[in-house]
């Protein structure tokens, strides 16, 4: 299951194991499995990759150019959103 702590979430998907802290509001995204949403955080027209924490206060879809230097947008306006865009890793290597 899902965690929404107060927090508001329009006309989105929200995948299993994914936890929305309070006071942030997702709408119009696609929120993929195991990810974390911070405190106060706005996200706008996005797709969230699974394993993605997204810090406290983080905003995507408020500022279409300020998007456009970190994420892929699409030309609908759609934020594509990575760990490795957030200087996260995902996946480690084996040694």
């Amino acid at each position: 299951g899902c965690i929404i702590s107060g927090a508001k979430v329009k006309r989105s998907v929200i995948f299993f194991n994914t936890h929305i802290e309070n006071g942030s509001y997702v709408k119009d995204s696609v929120i993929l499995p195991k990810v974390r949403i911070g405190k106060n955080c706005t996200i706008i027209k996005a797709v969230v990759e699974k394993g993605t924490v997204i810090p406290d206060d983080f905003e995507v879809g408020v500022d279409p150019e300020k998007d456009k230097e970190r994420f892929l947008v699409t030309d609908e306006g759609i934020a594509l959103v990575t760990p490795g865009m957030l200087g996260q890793r995902l996946h480690f290597e084996r040694e």
